[in-house]
């Protein structure tokens, strides 16, 4: 199948459908911008974090080493590997979503206070959840996710020709900004047309307002369970 990828990070993603048979398309409709000027500087316990983008503005952050040898706890493996890439060594995945990342972190950590490494746009309340539990938590805003301005052209070439046959969504805002621009191109009725796969059932509800006739939802939030929707070909 033609897979139109439109997270910011698509190379991986590519990579992974080839080797299940399928033809990404790579079309981000999201840029990431680190935050360099955020404060990072305290006394931390852990830090928490539900992005890759999250761990990746850090690599480059000026308090950086700063924050050597606290433990991570990261929503799923992805964003524990970016961790791990990032030079942590003590990372730890709640496989799942920002309730079980919650879950995690109350069960490890006793007291004291939490760094939580976010983006502006945020889906779900991890610091509320966390603070329910009488966890402090300190939210550092370290990237900002910014929509590009025109569909990008390989969609605009790909969507009136039918060569997508199915659309990965990874967030309810890129869902969002799909709907947006594709209505700006006039080329919303084909975008709705595709096969359109989704992480969770927040990120399919902008594409069942518009009318997509067909949507599928990952029966848990990770990569990995939105590519076995798509199967192999």
């Amino acid at each position: 199948m033609r897979i139109l990828v439109t997270r910011p990070d698509g190379a991986r993603t590519a990579e992974e459908l080839r080797a299940r048979g399928h033809a990404p398309v790579v079309a981000p409709l999201l840029r990431i911008e680190p935050i360099a000027d955020v404060d990072l500087g305290g006394s931390w316990v852990a830090i928490v974090l539900t992005s890759i983008n999250a761990a990746r503005a850090l690599q480059t952050h000026p308090q950086r080493a700063g924050l050597d040898g606290l433990p991570v706890y990261a929503v799923g493996q992805r964003s524990a590997q970016a961790a791990r890439d990032a030079g942590f060594t003590d990372v730890t995945s709640a496989e799942g979503d920002v309730t079980d990342l919650a879950g995690l972190v109350v069960e490890r950590v006793g007291e004291g206070t939490l760094l939580y490494l976010a983006g502006e746009d945020r889906a779900g309340d991890l610091a509320g959840e966390l603070a329910d539990h009488g966890l402090d938590v300190h939210t550092a805003v370290i990237y900002r996710a910014v929509p590009v301005e025109i569909l990008p052209a390989v969609a605009r070439a790909a969507f009136p020709a039918g060569a997508v046959d199915g659309v990965l969504h990874y967030s309810r805002r890129s869902a969002d900004v799909l709907i947006d621009l594709a209505r700006q191109a006039g080329l919303l009725h084909q975008a709705l047309a595709a096969d359109h796969y989704c992480l969770s059932r927040q990120v399919a509800e902008p594409l069942q307002a518009a009318g997509a006739p067909r949507i599928r939802i990952a029966r848990r939030p990770d990569e990995t369970a939105l590519l076995e929707l798509l199967g192999r070909s």
